[in-house]
């Protein structure tokens, strides 16, 4: 006589024998032993490779440029201040209130800033952090819902793509932000799983993913602010639409969930709110409601603006994912099913949102990076085994993306060479017309990254037509994530030369002198962090009429551009010091 006997492994899911009898219980025990080994062995390796490949490749080079201007420099200088003050409870820029940001990322900042010094390494160092971990914790969620052979693709993709790479680089609030809430996320849906028994077996409690799903949450807005409620919400609720308005979750659980993450944002929240009263909060929320009415200094677009950042941005993975949309193999597991769908219902909600909200600013939808690389990765191994077939329409875009990075990359440092060929074409623009003065070295090598892109697309489509999928696609994301890297290496640092190196040089040259630096008709906070101003007693200090023509009480600099310069020149208490590269620099008089 026979039994079926299934045997079940937290990342493996469900294996289904036929065995005699007798021997049922022993080949079963055994069984789960082997899976719980092999997943063991297999999870460990890759865990930390993507662990070392995140170190190699985000880490170094992070102080090889200035923060730029705007978002890198604001944090980073709300992370200066903390340390100049001492008050870590209340965000500030120029020794003000600055209400736009929860200070969880600023937090991170300070802590690396008092370890490593004030500049631009410790600055961007969390966001290489943040890069590691979701490098390793999209392999394991990758490898739980399908195999290790998903997990390498959904972390390689990630890893390969351009934006999500660059982000990791640099030194702005939203790698944290995204990964917080794509946690958060994932808890509610293995929550959600473990209570409807889906049929992945999980480890812990049902409550434990609620809560930790809602502590996730939590962190995200105190990363940013509401948003991440938002987005989780309206993602719950396009969930909530699909399964005919019946509740896959009741009122008090999605309450414990919405409690645990005010729990985790009462951290600051409530203290600040306890300390100081609802001022600071009440701007806080006025200033996240004016960012969805209205364009964010200039920074408008089009409708179909997140469409394009996504599609050029996360390229190759971009590419594969559009094929995701249509219709793929069923899964044979329905948990697989369904986090496909949470995956559409995320990438929508998160497109459609920032497509609505007036401001556009790419990082606005990089939350997107996470839902687009796991369809692209499931659209891959379908291609693999051959349960798709490879459309050359997907080949024709791969190398059209792909021959834009390869034209504009060359394209550069040709014009660069040729500057004053260029001249011509910002005669209307004095400011960029002096930009291109500015003394930058360039070699003609730096082509070489457009150059080995031609070269890693040609090994790929060399081992697709040998049907060797498998390696034209390591070949194809391992290729663009150097391909990225060398782009940064080769240009990042030159086109800081033109836009605001000769402002930051300014800047840096009385970071040492007790004064008041002020721009005149244009936002920074350049001149905050780089001429690390220092905790003022006067409290005119940031009062621009008074710093122009009043009483001053330190030597006092203004800086403008040059297309703006005829409005200074007239007052009759400045004097020019110097210009350079569009910038004019003034000194008061007396």
């Amino acid at each position: 006589m026979y039994f079926r006997e299934t045997v079940t492994c937290e990342d493996i899911g469900q294996q289904t024998y036929f065995i005699p009898c007798a021997e049922t219980k022993k080949i079963g025990v055994l069984q789960q032993r082997k899976s719980a080994t092999m997943t063991k062995s297999n999870q460990f390796p890759y865990t930390i490779l993507f662990a070392l490949l995140g170190a190699v490749l985000f880490l170094p080079f992070l102080g090889g440029v200035h923060l730029f201007d705007w978002d890198e420099i604001n944090f980073a200088e709300i992370a200066r201040e903390m340390l100049s003050t001492g008050d870590y409870l209340r965000p500030q820029i120029n020794y003000e209130p600055f209400w736009e940001k929860p200070p969880l990322f600023v937090w991170m900042q300070a802590l690396s800033m008092q370890v490593f010094g004030v500049n631009e390494h410790a600055a961007r160092l969390p966001n290489a952090v943040c890069g590691i971990l979701t490098l390793m914790f999209l392999y394991r969620i990758g490898r739980r819902l399908h195999n290790p052979q998903f997990g390498l693709i959904w972390a390689g993709a990630y890893l390969g793509s351009v934006l999500p790479f660059l982000y990791f680089k640099s030194g702005i609030i939203d790698p944290w932000f995204n990964l917080f809430i794509f946690a958060a996320l994932y808890q509610f849906i293995l929550f959600y799983w473990q209570k409807d028994g889906l049929g992945l077996t999980l480890k812990r409690n049902k409550w434990i993913y609620l809560l930790l799903g809602g502590f996730c949450l939590g962190l995200a807005i105190l990363t940013k602010g509401p948003a991440a409620y938002l987005i989780v919400c309206l993602t719950l609720g396009v969930y909530w639409v699909y399964k005919r308005f019946s509740f896959y979750v009741n009122v008090p659980q999605f309450l414990l969930f919405s409690g645990m993450a005010l729990l985790a944002a009462g951290l600051w929240f409530g203290v600040e709110f306890i300390k100081n009263g609802p001022w600071f909060f009440q701007e806080f929320i006025r200033y996240q409601i004016r960012l969805f009415q209205t364009e964010d200094a200039g920074h408008g677009g089009f409708p179909g603006y997140h469409f394009v950042v996504l599609l050029l941005g996360c390229f190759p993975a971009s590419v594969f994912a559009l094929r995701a949309f249509w219709a793929l193999p069923p899964s044979s597991r329905s948990f697989q099913e369904d986090f496909r769908r949470w995956m559409k219902f995320l990438f929508w909600v998160v497109l459609i949102l920032f497509s609505l909200v007036q401001s556009k600013i790419v990082h606005y939808s990089s939350l997107a990076y996470f839902p687009l690389t796991y369809l692209a990765a499931l659209c891959i191994q379908h291609l693999i085994k051959g349960e798709v077939v490879f459309k050359g329409w997907i080949k024709k875009l791969l190398w059209g993306i792909a021959a834009l990075y390869f034209l504009l990359i060359n394209a550069l440092p040709i014009l660069a060479l040729n500057i004053t060929e260029l001249r011509p074409l910002f005669a209307k623009d004095p400011f960029a017309m002096a930009n291109l003065e500015a003394q930058v070295n360039w070699t003609g090598l730096e082509v070489l990254p457009a150059w080995f892109l031609l070269l890693v697309l040609f090994l790929v489509q060399k081992s697709w037509k040998k049907q060797a999928l498998e390696r034209g696609f390591l070949y194809l994301f391992g290729g663009s994530t150097i391909f990225v890297f060398l782009t940064l290496v080769f240009f990042i640092k030159r086109v800081e030369g033109y836009s605001q190196r000769a402002a930051i040089e300014f800047f840096e040259a009385h970071s040492q002198e007790d004064c008041y630096i002020s721009t005149h008709a244009y936002k920074s906070y350049a001149h905050l962090y780089y001429a690390q101003k220092r905790p003022q007693s006067n409290l005119k200090h940031s009062d621009y009429e008074w710093l122009l023509r009043g009483p001053v009480d330190k030597p006092t600099y203004f800086i403008c551009k040059i297309h703006r310069a005829g409005e200074l020149a007239n007052e009759p208490t400045l004097e020019e010091v110097g210009r350079k590269n569009g910038f004019v620099f003034w000194k008061r008089k007396n």
